[in-house]
């Protein structure tokens, strides 16, 4: 099995081609949309967004949670190889390394920009609340760039080789707790009914092993077949057996969480609106997160048939993504639209602070362009690290991946 390790060739992509370039330039427009998004909202202020004072979190933050969560997530592949001795999985943990620190560049690209005074963050890095998960999550975000690219350099500097075991122990550690940090900060906020529960710590980490394999297999697959180099159903087979099994994981915390809540009385309120008349967001949970980003995929990922057409893989992966950015969507802004109980337990009669009122939201082309931007920055940064540096194997068949593969077998999900 090491042998077959030994054997691999990293080089960078050959990047020549047309289809490379027009990548390139549609990846370049969407951030530049994206920065003139950010600029438009930051001129004219959030009044021409569809926040307010009651959702403070829009669709920027959806994208930005998203793509932070995923980073985590797309080093898992790093940490199979690494932290559980998985050869077959060896190979691909720079372009995992790689895509972890893009994503979470390219979420907080986007939630710097709109903050509506990118300047501040300044403040938040200068002026610390340890009570405050949001000032824990400066170190945690940065730690985990700093953590992430030190394994890229035991991974990819043979000299420093010896080290890139224990380094992936690191990475591995940091993301959990990352993720962990990401989760609890809908989790500490007592005042919200949405939130306010232990559980959403776990479930953020489950759901980043699904997003971030998604978007793993959808990058991995794109750059071999645009590079004409050798991909095997081997590790495209292991891959999306890992990823149907995060989808059902991540299916089955969701569950927990509604289930929860519905044994408790004082969130029976919130449950009916988020599952039954929250108008976009309710359609948002059951046709978006649960539909389009749970069942389907994992019929299309476990079909005996369907399961191995790489099409077929990659529309599972990209159903995935819609149905995360649906996630986020009703986490996010739906948890917010639904009132806070100023006084709990008793009956609000007047008011004209919207007490009580389930908030309106609707999101505007400034904020979907300006959370796409961030998108495609992240994407832009991967595409552009793989032309000038040797993060990808020449080759990955089913030989050079792993020796003892038989192509009858059907390969274990790990």
């Amino acid at each position: 099995m090491k042998a077959g390790v030994k054997k691999v060739q990293f080089v960078e992509l050959e990047g020549n081609s047309a289809g490379y370039f027009a990548v390139l330039g549609i990846l370049v427009a969407l951030v530049l949309a994206g920065l003139g998004a950010a600029y438009y909202m930051e001129h004219h202020g959030h009044i021409v967004t569809g926040m307010s004072n009651q959702i403070v979190w829009g669709v920027p933050h959806v994208f930005a949670v998203f793509l932070i969560v995923a980073a985590s997530g797309a080093l898992n592949v790093a940490s199979i190889g690494s932290v559980f001795a998985k050869t077959p999985y060896k190979p691909l943990a720079p372009l995992s390394g790689l895509l972890a620190i893009a994503l979470l560049v390219g979420g907080l690209v986007v939630l710097v920009l709109d903050l509506g005074r990118p300047d501040r963050l300044i403040v938040a890095m200068t002026t610390y609340n340890f009570k405050s998960i949001f000032a824990w999550n400066i170190f945690l975000y940065t730690g985990f760039l700093v953590v992430v690219a030190g394994y890229l350099w035991m991974l990819m500097d043979r000299r420093m080789s010896g080290f890139s075991k224990p380094a992936g122990f690191g990475a591995f550690l940091w993301r959990l707790i990352l993720t962990t940090g990401t989760g609890s900060i809908f989790g500490f906020l007592v005042a919200r009914d949405a939130y306010d529960a232990a559980i959403l710590a776990p479930l953020f980490v489950v759901l980043s092993f699904a997003y971030g394999m998604a978007l793993f297999l959808l990058v991995l697959m794109a750059t071999y077949s645009w590079g004409g180099r050798p991909l095997g159903d081997a590790i495209v087979q292991r891959l999306k057996n890992l990823l149907g099994i995060f989808i059902a994981g991540a299916l089955y915390f969701v569950i927990v969480h509604h289930l929860t809540n519905l044994y408790y009385t004082e969130r029976h309120g919130f449950e009916r609106f988020i599952l039954l008349e929250g108008g976009a967001f309710t359609t948002a949970l059951w046709l978006g997160q649960v539909l389009i980003g749970s069942l389907v995929p994992m019929a299309l990922l476990w079909h005996p048939t369907l399961g191995r057409s790489r099409p077929v893989i990659a529309l599972a992966s990209v159903l995935v993504v819609i149905g995360g950015l649906a996630q986020m969507y009703v986490t996010i802004p739906g948890g917010q639209a639904y009132p806070m109980p100023i006084f709990p337990g008793k009956e609000v009669v007047a008011s004209s602070f919207f007490d009580g009122a389930i908030a309106q939201y609707h999101p505007t082309l400034p904020e979907l362009t300006l959370g796409v931007g961030g998108f495609a920055f992240a994407l832009l940064l991967v595409a552009l690290a793989i032309k000038v540096l040797r993060f990808l194997p020449a080759s990955l068949d089913d030989t050079a991946v792993d020796p003892h593969h038989h192509p009858a077998a059907v390969p274990a999900p790990a």
